[in-house]
């Protein structure tokens, strides 16, 4: 099946000055239909700039954006304006219209494109309901919560029907619970609607909760790209690391010869390996890091470890959890 959205050698750079600044690089990705894929990297990386040339509010450079097949960049504007309705974007700051009401709001792009009165009205309640905010309808933004906001401008993108929904920083503003049910109604729309999802963010736990595939930016590069899990237990990059690896700040004060990343899922989460490896071995491992993850509805769990200094205990113990199928990285970089 044709992805839904193909970028290819797409290369983006602003004059500023006397400097030209490369916001993106040669990125090439494919995002299926159907799919919620997360576009993650630290700040600077180039994260907007890429989902804005993805409905070419940004116009790339070089190289191609194709949407359904079409190549955004030979369409006139009409036919780009047309298009655009199939894309919807939500935004980290919700972009609402104060002195309209949240009905009004929801109403607004069902105005604009021809749908009278009632009929919008009629639709704009449905949507509302799908948010959970039947009961806000007459309120007004400024007397509505965070999440409730985004909810409102998740109803509104809606209203379109649009086949993709592209959602820039969308919970970076909220608290930690908030952006959890936002994250759950993103995934419910989705899985509903069969929406494609694109999630930008600079946050792994984003990804992590919501994400099937991502893609990870640096210095505007596609560092890599894969399943949320394959980069979760295995990841190739040092950007990747940086946003992976959250226990880093603990290891930089160990120091050690044989300190270790461990990631595990599935069956081996209940397993008692590491008191399993000390009663084995009969000798001391430092747990230094350790945490699970809901990862696209599965457990996944990581530790970093420091083994002991004896070199042919360490291997031998790397050895046995390796055969365990557990994966595990050797962390030279983080001896102190």
């Amino acid at each position: 099946m044709e992805p839904i959205i193909r970028v290819e050698h797409l290369c983006k750079t602003f004059d500023v000055r006397d400097n030209t600044v490369h916001a993106a690089k040669d990125i090439s990705f494919d995002i299926e239909r159907g799919d919620i894929f997360g576009i993650i990297g630290l700040s600077g990386a180039g994260k907007s700039t890429l989902v804005r040339c993805l409905n070419l509010l940004e116009k790339p450079t070089s190289g191609k954006v194709l949407v359904d097949g079409k190549d955004l960049m030979t369409l006139s504007g009409k036919e780009l304006r047309l298009m655009r309705r199939d894309i919807g974007m939500i935004f980290q700051h919700f972009n609402l219209l104060m002195q309209k009401s949240v009905l009004d709001n929801v109403c607004f792009p069902l105005k604009i494109n021809g749908v009278k009165g009632e009929k919008a009205k009629k639709r704009a309640m449905e949507l509302l309901e799908t948010v959970g905010l039947a009961d806000k309808a007459h309120a007004y933004p400024a007397q509505l919560s965070g999440g409730q906001k985004q909810r409102v401008a998740i109803a509104r993108v809606l209203a379109n029907n649009p086949k993709i929904l592209l959602c820039d920083e969308a919970t970076s503003a909220l608290d930690p619970q908030t952006t959890k049910s936002i994250l759950s109604l993103l995934k419910e729309i989705n899985e509903t609607y069969g929406i494609t999802i694109v999630v930008i963010t600079h946050e792994m736990s984003v990804v992590q909760e919501i994400c099937r595939h991502v893609a990870v930016l640096d210095h505007g590069e596609l560092a890599e790209s894969g399943t949320v899990q394959e980069l979760f237990r295995a990841p190739k990059t040092d950007a990747a690391k940086k946003l992976i690896l959250t226990g880093t700040e603990q290891i930089e004060r160990m120091h050690g010869e044989y300190l270790i990343r461990v990631t595990f899922g599935g069956q081996s989460s209940f397993e008692p390996v590491i008191g399993n490896l000390v009663l084995e071995y009969k000798t001391p491992v430092n747990i230094l890091y350790a945490d699970t993850k809901n990862i696209d509805g599965n457990a996944e769990g990581e530790m970093i470890l420091q083994l002991p200094e004896v070199k042919e205990t360490a291997e031998r113990m790397i050895k046995d959890l390796k055969a365990k199928n557990l994966g595990v990285e050797v962390l030279d970089h983080y001896v102190g």
